[in-house]
């Protein structure tokens, strides 16, 4: 099972906070680097210093980084148009050496889109736009260099594009998202990768054979979707430190441990042993909340990733 960090930055980091947690992930061996994608923190904090642009942070961390892969968990399609932001990945590939994985969701955080004025069409509309933004976006990658590339949908309408620049690789796409209708339907269609956003087991289970479900309706086989799971980490040597490290990420103890992987080695170890056990994913989006806490990445994998090799 592959490990990987997420980071929430819209809860209160800069620039150079990220570089430095995706450094020490990328030097303690993570298999990737990922943030979220939004513009206005939530809960009760105060978001300082702002919000960070993913795309321009995973541009920094391209040529900052040297080897740990770069995403976003996930990047909405209510925040930009299908064809610039095709270009906008391409191009951070290309900074990174071919490093880029693509994750896109519909959009579902309205008060950020009213504090920054970006529509927010209703919930129908929102995934009829993401459906023809991830066939644009993956249409203009797979268009062959020196032909063209044209789109006639609902929302966009693309003429003549030249569909430049390429990517460095043939970037994985991400499709996650709790969604029982579309979601899965999109997910058998585009997705490289199938993500779970901080959902529990149950849920996983039905989520998956929905896909399957839609994998099967077009021919094609589940197996060549990737699956994975965000849960928060909290992990400690003891009973102390975990408890030390679940209020400095002010958060209660006895809900970490019942929605995330939270305790010793020992305990997380177990719960990554249920999840694979009863899903099947091989990779884990580990939510960290606390970027101060370099430690804690470290930690987690001297003590934990290795008994995940097995």
């Amino acid at each position: 099972m592959e490990l990987r960090i997420f980071t929430e930055p819209q809860q209160g980091a800069s620039y150079d906070d990220l570089l430095a947690v995706a450094r020490t992930a990328e030097a303690a061996g993570y298999g990737a680097f990922f943030r979220s994608d939004h513009y206005l923190k939530m809960g009760d904090v105060t978001g300082l210093p702002g919000p960070t642009d993913a795309w321009i942070t995973l541009a920094g961390l391209a040529r900052d980084t040297g080897t740990i892969r770069l995403g976003t968990l996930m990047t909405a399609a209510t925040f930009r148009h299908p064809g610039p932001l095709a270009i906008s990945v391409a191009q951070v590939d290309q900074m990174s050496g071919g490093r880029v994985e693509f994750g896109l969701g519909a959009g579902w955080f309205e008060a950020e889109h009213n504090a920054y004025g970006l529509p927010f069409p209703a919930t129908v509309e929102r995934f009829e736009r993401y459906a023809e933004q991830l066939e644009i976006v993956t249409g203009l990658w797979g268009t062959p260099v020196g032909e063209t590339y044209d789109f006639e949908g609902r929302y966009y309408r693309l003429a003549n594009s030249p569909a430049l620049p390429k990517p460095a690789h043939d970037i994985p796409v991400l499709v996650g998202g709790k969604g029982r209708k579309r979601t899965p339907v999109l997910a058998a269609k585009f997705a490289d990768e199938f993500n779970l956003p901080f959902v529990d087991v149950e849920t996983a289970v039905d989520l998956l054979a929905r896909v399957d479900a839609a994998c099967a309706d077009i021919g094609r086989d589940p197996a060549g979707i990737t699956r994975s799971a965000v849960l928060v980490v909290c992990a400690g040597r003891d009973d102390a430190e975990v408890a030390r490290r679940a209020a400095a990420m002010g958060r209660k103890l006895d809900e970490l441990r019942r929605d995330g992987l939270t305790g010793t080695p020992a305990e997380v170890v177990d719960r990554l042993g249920t999840w694979r056990e009863k899903t099947g994913i091989t990779r884990v989006y580990l939510q960290v909340l606390d970027l101060a806490d370099l430690d804690h990445v470290e930690f987690v994998a001297a003590e934990i990733a290795p008994q995940l090799r097995s």
